[in-house]
């Protein structure tokens, strides 16, 4: 059954994040709904796009404390 990601799934054979889409067994696939870490994914869903980033460093600096900064 192929299921989309609600919450990361992590183990040594696999790592999941929110948004993901990967095939399970019925049964591992009913247990991770019930559990909440997963629904049901339609096949003619489009994969979830990560958002674009803006080019450029984020001005991260404080002027609070800077009496002569604009």
């Amino acid at each position: 059954m192929l299921l989309k990601m609600t919450t990361g799934l992590s183990g040594p054979d696999l790592n999941l994040a929110p948004g993901d889409k990967h095939e399970f067994g019925d049964g591992e696939a009913e247990r991770l709904i019930e559990a909440g870490f997963a629904v049901k994914a339609d096949a003619d869903d489009a994969p979830v796009a990560a958002p674009a980033r803006k080019k450029g460093k984020a001005n991260v600096v404080s002027t609070e404390s800077d009496p002569g900064a604009e």
